[in-house]
């Protein structure tokens, strides 16, 4: 199973092959599920730790405004979690090599049905999941839900986050952790903050998982500056803004975007 234990193991194997673990970001069904598919099978061969598959909310609240108009496309489709994890499970059927992790909002999993959630991932191969708006205070039963099932549950750690605070997420999360460069919501930006590289320094002082850094990352200068100090490096809006652009021909223009980045 291409659970949380998976994950960490290829984030661990690529940093010891000198490589940079990148984790990039999708939005499913942007501009369709075909196209979706296509980009998947083309960042399989760059070999990122693992994908973030994101399911379009209507109110992606930690996301800005590339994301949001993605979410807008997608949601033009009328997509369903039943046919989120019928994408997932016919992608591993065909023998899709890499962890896949649902990034989404709590109301669509409370939705569908905590245990149903898990059941479903279990059975297509999902590895795991991101659930944006649920702070580790409110994920009691998710996690009891979760308990022994192998599945990554990555939460978010943020620069305002106390020590004691990101030792409690360090506990709790498996995969890794998701450490937020900045304040704010998601987006490219031209510069990163000036202490993200002693907050990282001191996140992995806290966390036995590995700790993959995003928000904001989208040029080769952020990568070469964070590789050192993060286990991950998450790619999100830089990779959803070349979908907005490209459309269906984003795929190859993804892979070669990616490929700049750790050159």
């Amino acid at each position: 199973m291409k659970g949380a234990k998976h994950i960490q193991k290829l984030i661990k194997g690529l940093k010891r092959k000198g490589e940079i673990p990148l984790i990039p970001y999708l939005t499913c069904w942007d501009p369709d599920l075909e196209t979706t598919e296509a980009i998947l099978w083309e960042l399989a061969e760059i070999e990122p730790a693992c994908i973030e598959l994101g399911f379009p909310f209507s109110d992606p609240v930690a996301d800005g405004p590339t994301i949001q108009k993605a979410v807008v496309r997608a949601l033009k489709h009328r997509p369903s979690f039943e046919e989120f994890f019928e994408f997932v499970g016919k992608l591993n059927h065909k023998g899709y090599p890499i962890p896949l992790v649902c990034m989404t909002y709590y109301n669509i999993i409370y939705r569908f049905g905590l245990e149903n959630t898990v059941e479903e991932a279990l059975k297509t191969g999902l590895s795991g999941f991101i659930i944006a708006d649920l702070p580790i205070d409110e994920a009691g039963p998710w996690l009891e839900v979760n308990k022994g099932k192998g599945l990554a549950t990555i939460f978010l750690a943020t620069p305002t986050s106390s020590e004691e605070r990101i030792k409690k997420i360090a506990k709790v999360c498996s995969g890794f952790i998701y450490y937020v460069s900045l304040t704010g919501v998601t987006g490219a930006r031209d510069k990163l903050p000036e202490d993200v590289i002693n907050r990282l320094e001191l996140v992995k002082k806290l966390s036995s998982v590995p700790v993959g850094v995003g928000f904001g990352v989208s040029k080769k200068e952020h990568v070469k500056m964070l590789a050192p100090y993060a286990d991950a490096i998450i790619i999100g809006s830089a990779i959803v803004k070349i979908v907005e652009k490209k459309g269906k021909k984003a795929p190859k223009e993804i892979k070669k975007f990616l490929q700049s980045l750790i050159k």
